[in-house]
């Protein structure tokens, strides 16, 4: 067994000229030095031969779709992909041992890859009040003690179920069957942090909170945006799609207020042009956007579309379709032609000429698909983004035909699955009437709290006890002092993870850790070998089935936990079989398929290759809104500004991280290694700030009501951004997001278009930056 380290190196900077192209035979290299690191070169050849295969093991890391069967390589994975698998496979475990010796005050100041790097837990541990320290405990009591806590509780509203993507279908319908019949909507989750914005805009607007493409449409598209995403770093694997599509045609235009690597071009390490050649340049145009400009981005080229129908009417505009399919348009497009030019100037940095050049591109396309992420929604008018590129699709038709339509890319691999599975505070009647329906009882119809509402709740002393299945809850929410100290007013707090992460370390007053299964394993339950299942991005449904020894005969699969919760919690009322359920996933399934519209006969349509493609009401002409029909929206201008002396701050992941764990100090990429406090900023405004190169700072965000939030010893580090923009990587940089900054309609936390200003930082501050 390999040895975790046992101490941090200091940072130390050196930074490099930013890479002009992703992928290639580095990151290949960079992939099994990783994934040898961690495991065996045995187990690392199980994991990586058989990950995305037909029957294998689904990437545990991002949503990306798998191409059809019969047309998948044989290394169906990306480098950051197999990082992660491998990162789960680790051969490192953590015992007693380690808990005996590291205090739960020692790991609260440890960073977030050292926690990582300690290994898999083996068995369940508690934190009891008082102490410092997790010690052993059986299952039978841990879960005795977590439903003892529960059964006390004044009300089931005062216990939260946040889950992470990273759990399967089964275990995702398991937690939210077993939270409704306790009595609560309280299901938090990742997409309250992440793609908030883009569910509640798609369904206000095409009456269905999914994207509406698929890998073929992509394929066949004339023109692809890419908006507020770094496919490079955080969805490699769509870098080949989108080769496919140059491939076969497609212009693609990158909207981004950084140079992204993978948008400039891609070389793939699977084809001979991406080992010797130069690979492919992927996008044709490049829009050096400032953040927050996106919203009028899109509200400039709808009005220069407008405008150009007024010139030739019956010519530019899909009015045929305008009329039969759409509501709403004659308020919107009289709003769309009054937001004035030098306001669409302002918000972008875009020059008339080169929004104008994008109409032109526009013009010459008949199958146009915008995709974006993160950039896009968290920000304040994410939702208002959201539905002016819908506007933009709308007006020539491009969504509901092939090679059209709109591409939210989710982040983690089954978060979309969460929601098809019922994991949201806010699930539609119909679904629970199909609960009540099935399992007989009336599931609580109230709304329940989100991310960012659970915190609240926390910090008020409404909620008692918190669960967190998967996911590292403390990190990925704003505002990371208030939210642990909202979670340290917890009375109970336990996470059922695979690995150490810091929400171990901020604890109620009794914690408890209860380690899992990873997705790698052989999951072995009274019925014999189980596999589970996960949704994709864009709508696919296939199995995965783990291939590796687990990591600790003590380890219990996601599914088993929650049903022994379920039944010591719940003891018989409702009457729902969660023996049954433990014992045979295929039970689970069956009831899905009676709930769930487009999982009918799921058992038998999931284990042929390729899995179930749901059913996506948009692409069979059917709109699920209140108009039913597809809505133009008025969606007033915004912008952030930054006012004199500040900056405008997106934070981002690097490109060796998953979610909130770093693998490493390094960002290749972008030409950082050894340190992830640095803060990129465009030479001018480093120039006229009056600041230095590798000057380290303070990072203070400044707030509309006069609060101000703090991160300390940053390094400044010259970076082609868009003037008045900078960029940080989270979770270092969460602080600085209020817990009461949210985007309008979707509540989520606005972790881009920060107005912050950068303040010589003093030796002890700096010093003080861990963890």
């Amino acid at each position: 067994m390999q040895k975790p380290p046992s101490e941090e190196a200091p940072d130390q900077l050196t930074v490099t000229p930013p890479k002009k192209w992703a992928t290639g035979v580095p990151a290949v290299a960079h992939a099994l030095e990783y994934s040898l690191e961690e495991t065996s070169p045995q187990r690392a050849g199980v994991t990586l031969l058989t990950m995305n295969q037909v029957d294998g093991i689904d990437c545990p890391g991002c949503a990306w779709a798998d191409p059809a069967p019969g047309h998948r390589h044989r290394n169906e994975y990306c480098e950051n992909g197999a990082k992660h698998i491998n990162d789960e496979a680790t051969t490192r475990r953590i015992t007693a041992d380690f808990f005996r010796t590291h205090s739960v005050s020692d790991l609260a100041q440890r960073s977030d890859q050292w926690l990582n790097q300690q290994g898999r837990l083996t068995e369940p541990m508690v934190k009891r009040p008082g102490s410092d320290h997790y010690e052993p405990i059986s299952w039978h009591d841990a879960l005795g003690l977590f439903a003892t806590e529960l059964r006390g509780l004044d009300s089931p509203d005062e216990a939260v179920f946040y889950t992470s993507g990273r759990v399967s279908n089964e275990a995702a319908f398991i937690l939210q069957l077993f939270a409704r019949a306790f009595g609560t909507n309280n299901l938090p989750d990742c997409s309250n942090l992440c793609h908030e914005s883009s569910g509640f805009a798609l369904h206000e607007t095409l009456g269905t909170g999914k994207g509406t493409v698929s890998l073929e449409d992509l394929h066949h598209a004339d023109l692809i945006f890419v908006v507020g995403q770094n496919p490079g770093s955080n969805h490699p694997r769509q870098l080949s799609a989108l080769e496919q599509a140059k491939r076969n045609g497609a212009r693609i235009i990158a909207v981004n207020p950084l140079p992204e690597a993978g948008l400039l071009r891609f070389k793939n390490p699977q084809k001979p042009r991406g080992v010797i050649g130069r690979g492919v340049q992927i996008a044709d145009r490049f829009l050096h956007i400032k953040i927050g400009g996106d919203l009028a981005l899109f509200q400039g080229l709808n009005r220069l579309l407008l405008e150009a129908e007024d010139a030739r009417p019956g010519t530019v505009l899909d009015q045929d379709f305008i009329r039969s399919s759409t509501a709403g348009f004659e308020e919107f497009a009289q709003y769309a032609r009054s937001v004035a030019w030098e306001d669409i100037v302002s918000a972008t940095g875009l020059t008339r000429d080169k929004i104008e050049s994008i109409r032109d591109e526009v013009l010459r396309s008949e199958r146009v698909i915008v995709c974006w992420a993160m950039g896009v929604t968290q920000h304040k008018h994410g939702v208002p983004t959201v539905r002016e590129i819908v506007n933009f699709l709308l007006l020539r038709g491009n969504v509901g035909r092939a090679g059209t339509g709109a591409c939210p890319v989710r982040g983690h691999s089954n978060v979309q699955g969460d929601r098809t599975m019922g994991i949201w505070e806010q699930m539609p009647d119909s679904f629970l009437d199909a609960l009540k329906e099935e399992f007989g009882f009336d599931p609580p119809r109230a709304h329940g709290l989100d991310s960012v509402n659970s915190i609240r709740a926390m910090r008020e002393g409404r909620i008692k006890v918190f669960l967190g299945v998967a996911g590292n809850f403390v990190r990925a929410a704003p505002d990371s002092d208030v939210t642990e100290e909202a979670m340290r007013r917890c009375r109970l707090t336990a996470h059922i993870s695979t690995k150490l992460n810091r929400s171990h370390t901020v604890c109620g007053e009794t914690a408890l850790i209860l380690p899992t299964l990873g997705r790698t394993e052989v999951d072995i339950q009274a019925t014999g070998e189980q596999f589970v299942t996960v949704e994709d991005s864009m709508s696919e449904v296939h199995l995965s089935r783990g291939r590796l020894k687990p990591a600790s005969r003590l380890l219990l699969s996601e599914v088993a936990i929650l049903c022994r919760l379920a039944d010591r919690t719940l003891q018989g009322r409702p009457a729902i079989p969660w023996d049954q359920f433990e014992a045979d996933y295929g039970a689970i399934r069956d009831r899905i398929s009676r709930i769930v519209v487009g999982l009918h006969d799921f058992n038998r349509r999931v284990v042929r290759p390729g899995g179930i493609r749901l059913p996506n009401p948009v692409n069979e002409g059917a709109f699920h809104t209140a108009a039913g029909k597809a809505l133009f929206t008025r969606n007033d201008w915004q912008a952030p500004r930054a006012p004199e002396g500040h900056l405008l701050l997106q934070t981002l992941r690097s490109h060796d991280q998953w979610n909130t764990v770093p693998y490493t100090t390094n960002d290749r990429y972008r030409g950082i290694h050894g340190s992830r406090r640095v803060v990129m900023v465009n030479p001018d405004d480093i120039a006229d700030l009056g600041l230095a190169e590798r000057q380290r700072v303070d990072l203070v965000s400044v707030w509309s009501d006069g609060t101000e939030r703090r991160a300390p010893g940053f390094e400044v580090v010259p970076y082609p951004s868009a003037r008045g923009c900078a960029a940080a990587y989270y979770p270092e940089t969460n602080v600085l997001v209020p817990l009461d900054s949210v985007a309008d309609i979707s509540n989520q936390p606005t972790s881009k278009g920060l107005v912050v200003r950068l303040e010589p930082a003093g030796t002890a501050a700096g010093d003080g930056a861990r963890p």
